[in-house]
């Protein structure tokens, strides 16, 4: 994908003003069709997908046994098809697996990602938008709501965001660049990072519990039945806290450069966490989003290694140290007693 066109920064602001638009090279796009689709992705995804209206945008995890991150899914049905928005690293697999799922379920899985453009705005819709079933493909993320079912650790974020995808075909993208200038994604990273966003495949590793990112107040349903990796995401959230915890950094802008997601993040000499996302923003400066351990003091100065340089950062907190262990166990054992 293209990182900027011009300046970055100038990208930002026509992004926000609806100005500029943002070409997701790396979106892949699934269609999932059939009487059974709901009920089948409900059983499947973090998310209460059993009773999505029609039109209305929602997003939600594909966990593993263990309550892990895989992907994250951007999701709406126009009442004969629900489509699926997530990132194209590993589609070939993702496909096998959810096919190898469907069981009896009358369920249809077909990528339509060469069909289609994902066009990223900034709330302002696409007018070369498809129109499937007369429903208009347009997901509007629900962050920084919280949403029915789902519960956030932290506060709400400050910064806005008020972000959209739409689903273009091909055909017609050209039509999308008379009406929008063309922003490149380090515009779009900037913005998310400022908004405390958590996004695939930046924020999803071999260890990520959707707690650790505020990911439970828009992706996961909490009173939802049962679905891979539900049990260990209610054994945390109620009992337990995640070990690592999603931080926003102000970064020391007298760096040469700014850090790349991977870069290790220290407290001292000690390894606490890594970079997952990175942007420089129009108004914060230098700015990222990382993971680290949980009990890393809230107001320690920290350091992250890039290349050669070592810049220095300081914390905002998105997720507390006490997220999770809701249920208060000393409450529980007194009652009994």
């Amino acid at each position: 994908m293209t990182q900027s066109f011009s300046n970055p920064l100038v990208e930002q602001r026509d992004f926000i003003a609806g100005k500029a638009a943002i070409s997701l090279e790396d979106k892949a796009v699934i269609a999932i069709s059939g009487e059974d689709r709901l009920t089948w992705l409900n059983d499947i995804l973090s998310q209460k997908l059993d009773e999505l209206a029609v039109g209305v945008s929602t997003e939600a995890l594909w966990l593993d046994a263990q309550g892990r991150i895989v992907r994250d899914f951007h999701i709406i049905d126009d009442g004969e098809t629900t489509w699926l928005i997530t990132f194209k690293a590993e589609l070939e697999e993702l496909l096998t697996q959810l096919k190898r799922m469907v069981f009896r379920a009358k369920v249809v899985i077909t990528d339509r990602t060469e069909d289609f453009v994902v066009i990223a705005t900034w709330n302002k819709s696409v007018s070369e938008t498809y129109s499937s079933n007369g429903v208009s493909l347009q997901w509007q993320d629900p962050w920084p709501t919280t949403s029915p079912g789902g519960w956030r650790y932290g506060d709400k974020p400050i910064a806005a965001w008020e972000y959209r995808e739409a689903l273009v075909p091909i055909t017609t993208e050209p039509h999308v660049w008379q009406s929008f200038t063309k922003a490149g994604t380090m515009a779009l990273d900037a913005l998310r990072v400022a908004a405390f966003k958590p996004a695939g495949p930046n924020e999803v590793d071999e260890k990520a519990l959707p707690h650790e990112s505020d990911w439970l107040a828009t992706a996961v349903h909490m009173n939802k039945g049962c679905y891979r990796g539900q049990e260990a995401v209610a054994k945390v959230h109620n009992l337990g806290h995640p070990p690592r915890r999603l931080v926003f950094l102000h970064l020391d802008g007298s760096a040469h450069a700014l850090p790349n997601t991977g870069d290790e993040v220290y407290l001292g000499e000690e390894l606490v966490g890594k970079v997952t996302s990175v942007g420089q923003h129009f108004e914060m400066g230098p700015i990222a989003l990382a993971l680290v351990k949980r009990n890393v003091s809230l107001d320690a100065e920290l350091s992250i290694v890039s290349g050669t340089e070592t810049i220095s950062a300081t914390q905002e907190v998105i997720v507390p140290q006490s997220a999770g262990s809701v249920i208060d166990l000393g409450e529980f054992r007194a009652k009994k007693k």
